[in-house]
């Protein structure tokens, strides 16, 4: 995750949702999220902590920019992006993220997790339209071709990454030709294509604050 670096599976309890920050093993019973749904920390069980409308935004916005691992200041930025383009400001949001380059190598299943995926992409394992890219934040568009080169399609991360999901969890508006490693955007996703488990309302309410 960008910025300050904490235990993965205590974001997800503090979340109160599982995140998927540990890639596959999120998908297994080893998950800690799994044995330990409380909140961290000695008053983590006590379930007695009444949160107020602020908080309840507050912990919206925290678990979003955790899923994507974002800093604020990029948080905001998409944010006010959002809010200059026509549509709904919050599923504008998400779809901006979702078409993040590391996002999207994710989703393509070419990564085990967002945070993986963007280590990948800044190592320059990927060309966009046959242009090498090394930035995560890079966003794409209808048509776009995502391809790992040549030199990288053996690179073990990415083999282990596509055995595990087989292509099982590519999203509709995305293409994957698995064994060639290359995929594409064939449309710009809606709501209704995004899994991300978010209120995006409550986020735009909480900027809406300041």
């Amino acid at each position: 995750m960008a910025g300050k670096v904490q235990a993965v599976c205590r974001q997800c309890r503090r979340e109160g949702a599982k995140l998927f920050l540990k890639g596959e093993r999120c998908y297994t019973r080893k998950c800690s999220f799994e044995r330990r749904s409380y909140p961290p920390g000695q008053h983590g069980q006590s379930g007695t902590t009444k949160v107020k409308e602020y908080g309840v935004q507050l912990r919206e916005k925290q678990k979003m920019r955790r899923i994507y691992g974002l800093r604020e200041r990029q948080f905001r930025t998409y944010l006010h992006e959002a809010m200059r383009r026509r549509g709904v400001t919050g599923e504008t949001l998400l779809q901006l993220v979702e078409l993040r380059l590391d996002n999207v190598v994710y989703r393509l299943g070419l990564a085990s997790s967002r945070a993986q995926a963007r280590e990948l992409v800044s190592h320059a394992h990927f060309t966009v339209n046959g242009r090498k890219v090394n930035t995560a934040s890079y966003l794409l568009r209808q048509g776009d071709v995502v391809e790992v080169k040549d030199t990288s399609k053996a690179l073990q991360p990415i083999v282990n990454a596509l055995e595990v999901t087989a292509g099982g969890r590519v999203p509709v508006w995305l293409g994957l030709e698995a064994e060639k490693r290359i995929g594409n955007v064939l449309r710009l996703p809606t709501r209704d294509d995004i899994d991300t488990q978010v209120d995006e309302t409550l986020i735009v309410e909480f900027y809406s604050r300041h």
